[in-house]
């Protein structure tokens, strides 16, 4: 069957990956370090060795949280001996690992590239270590050149919810649970039992994968109840329900057109195709999302994928869905109309609290896995779904080793344009912000952020004026947090007033 492939059509045909921890500070691993050592095993992975790096046309790195250098994608290309036509960084989103995959197999089958490698890793639990033993790094490099964005850069939060504190995925996440729970019609109890149960499976599946930071099965119960070791962060989140980046975790993936990959040597058996693809953002601020309970983006770009892969949710024997919190697995659930309870398991991986969640680069983890799986399974398929900012930015990939089906057309494999169906989702009829909000108000979402003792300090607040217009707040001086934790506060009406000073707005239960 492979020789009758065009040769333009897109394949994924090498992955690498490293976890790596307790190094010695003396020589422990950079985020670029990661990538190369994981670049070289990609390399062998295919079949053909380091000399298959030297011909790369094209080389993307996801960024690293903690950028520690001027121009990270040159230097891996000059470790691994690679002279693409360009070395490029994207910006922060956990989605990007596979908008990457989406966006070269089309430029691949459309004659733009043959040969690309895309990687991302972080080195945060070095940098960690290092910080608390006052030593710098040993990392220095000298540089001539600064690094150039695949993209630009977009803020994902608005002034006025930055300076409410709604600026972390740690803020934000919970915000969105509490108003699911409400949504779903759960009582905090149930709903805590449920998301904890949700989250025991993924650490079922990691305490079996080889690359997993915390290798570790995780009850429901340990899971869910607050201890010294598992405090509360943004409630209704303890810590192992959050995503981990405290971790020293690298992955690169090659793609190679058809015709490429016969003239390197690649073994057909080593090919793994996109079927289907899709890449689409909801409302980039979240004072103005349509609510706080569902992402339209997921829904669309979920029919995209299937429709260009010509099968459906059920043809799916393998998921991996994004689970950065519990309320990313559940949104994406939902909108693929399937149950969180899926007799599938819902990661390949244990997903980013118990895998670890190498920042934006997760999913390079999660689609290399996913290779791995699918190799082993031949014929089998794979859906891979990525979440960059507060549920903003959403991809989605299908795979197999079987080559899609493509007829009548001279490009061999055609991703629809994204801009056709951002349309349809940015003409929903979302919400105008209220900047200065004054006056009567009603909860849609909020969240109790704690401290490193387990202590409740502040509450954030999404809700609704009596215009309709919506509006940020902290809770008010004297609220009694721990009482939002044990009582449904979504739903329940206040007042909220804003400094005209500070343009800082406080909320204050009835």
């Amino acid at each position: 069957m492979n020789t009758k492939l065009s040769d333009r059509m897109p394949v994924l045909v090498g992955t690498g990956q490293i976890t790596r921890r307790d190094e010695p500070l003396e020589t422990c691993s950079s985020p670029v370090d990661l990538i190369v050592d994981s670049a070289n095993i990609a390399s062998k992975d295919t079949g053909v060795g380091p000399n298959l790096l030297k011909q790369l046309d094209a080389l993307v790195l996801v960024r690293c949280l903690r950028e520690s250098f001027r121009n990270s994608p040159r230097l891996v290309a000059d470790r691994i001996g690679a002279h693409p036509v360009r070395c490029q960084l994207s910006p922060y989103g956990g989605n990007l690992p596979q908008y990457l995959v989406n966006y070269f197999s089309e430029a691949i089958a459309s004659g733009k590239h043959e040969l690309v490698m895309l990687g991302g890793a972080e080195a945060m639990d070095n940098q960690i270590r290092l910080a608390k033993a006052n030593r710098k790094p040993n990392w220095a490099v000298e540089e001539d050149s600064d690094f150039e964005y695949f993209m630009p850069y977009q803020h994902l939060s608005s002034r006025t919810e930055h300076k409410h504190g709604l600026s972390t995925p740690a803020s934000c996440y919970p915000m969105f649970e509490t108003a699911l729970r409400n949504h779903y019609g759960n009582d905090i109890e149930e709903h805590q039992v449920k998301i904890a149960r949700l989250f025991s499976g993924f650490s079922r599946v990691a305490a079996g994968t080889s690359t997993a930071w915390y290798p570790t099965e995780r009850s429901a119960e340990t899971i869910m109840h607050s201890t010294p070791q598992n405090r509360y962060v943004g409630w209704p989140y303890t810590k192992y329900m959050n995503a981990m980046n405290n971790v020293n975790q690298g992955a690169v993936l090659i793609l190679a057109s058809v015709g490429r990959a016969r003239k390197l040597g690649v073994p057909p058996d080593k090919w793994v195709y996109l079927h289907g693809c899709g890449d689409a953002n909801d409302t980039t601020y979240l004072t103005e999302r349509l609510n706080y309970h569902s992402s339209p983006s997921i829904r669309k770009v979920s029919e995209v994928a299937f429709e260009q892969a010509g099968f459906s949710l059920s043809d799916i024997d393998f998921l991996d869905i994004y689970s950065c919190f519990p309320v990313a697995v559940q949104v994406a659930c939902d909108e693929l109309g399937m149950r969180a309870d899926d007799t599938r398991s819902l990661t390949v991986t244990g997903g980013l609290p118990y895998h670890g969640g190498p920042s934006n680069s997760y999913v390079m983890h999660s689609i290399a896995t996913m290779v791995n799986i699918l190799r082993e399974n031949s014929g089998k398929k794979g859906m891979i779904t990525a979440n960059g900012g507060y549920l903003t930015k959403h991809s989605v990939g299908l795979y197999s080793t079987e080559p899609a089906p493509v007829a009548g057309s001279e490009v061999p494999w055609q991703r629809r344009n994204p801009a056709d169906y951002q349309a349809e989702i940015d003409g929903l009829p979302y919400p105008e912000a209220q900047m200065h909000p004054q006056g009567k108000a009603r909860i849609e979402a909020y969240t109790i952020l704690f401290d490193r003792n387990n202590q409740p300090t502040q509450g954030l607040v999404l809700g609704r004026l009596e215009n309709d217009r919506r509006f940020c707040a902290k809770t008010a001086e004297g609220e009694d947090l721990v009482a939002w934790t044990r009582e449904e506060m979504v739903g329940a009406t206040g007042v909220v007033t804003t400094d005209s000073e500070t343009e800082l707005s406080s909320f204050s239960a009835a």
